[in-house]
């Protein structure tokens, strides 16, 4: 089990996970990195579930990727076409959170990408816990986008017994203004 936590506010994505790896009830490992930055840091993933049946998909969402340069959402629902329809891919089981700086999805083997309506998107085994913590965080302090990510995902860390404070933290770039804004 893990937790996942993305947040998307003003032009600005932050993804982050714990690093815990369980097997049964037993903590196999503390620093596993489960988010990575794709297409040189521009897209951020993030996976629950199994480890090699998360970078199976990662590879492959990483591949639509190349296939439709700066369409983060057709990407992902082409990945998510893919995984459900494909014999070998639709048993692989995993969750996973992509984000740029223009939006924030989830994506699952059942079809779905989901596109949050405030911005925050949490899964895993603690993923509950840390969007209420980032939601809580978000509407009553000025704490930097990162900065709630951190903490939010902290807070799950103390609560679910399957997610560690070993925490990977990432940032996407700033999406670039529009022609005419400062």
């Amino acid at each position: 089990m893990t937790t996942i936590l993305a947040i998307h506010r003003e032009g600005r994505a932050v993804l982050g996970g714990d690093g815990q790896v369980s097997l049964g009830n037993q903590v196999q490992k503390h620093s596993a990195v489960k988010v990575r930055a794709l297409q040189g840091g521009a897209v951020l993933a993030g996976f629950a579930g199994g480890a090699a049946d998360a970078m199976a998909l990662m590879e492959r969402f990483d591949a639509k990727l190349e296939e439709h340069p700066g369409q983060l959402r057709r990407a992902a629902v082409e990945l998510a076409k893919d995984w459900r329809t494909d014999r070998v891919l639709r048993r692989l089981e995993a969750v996973m959170i992509v984000a740029d700086a223009s939006e924030l999805l989830l994506v699952s083997g059942t079809g779905d990408v989901i596109v949050p309506d405030d911005g925050v998107l949490g899964t895993g085994s603690g993923g509950t816990v840390a969007v209420a913590a980032a939601k809580a965080l978000l509407a009553h302090t000025e704490m930097d986008t990162d900065d709630i990510c951190r903490e939010a995902l902290t807070i799950a860390a103390d609560i679910d017994i399957y997610t560690n404070d070993h925490l990977t933290i990432l940032e996407a770039p700033a999406a670039a203004p529009h022609e005419g804004q400062a």
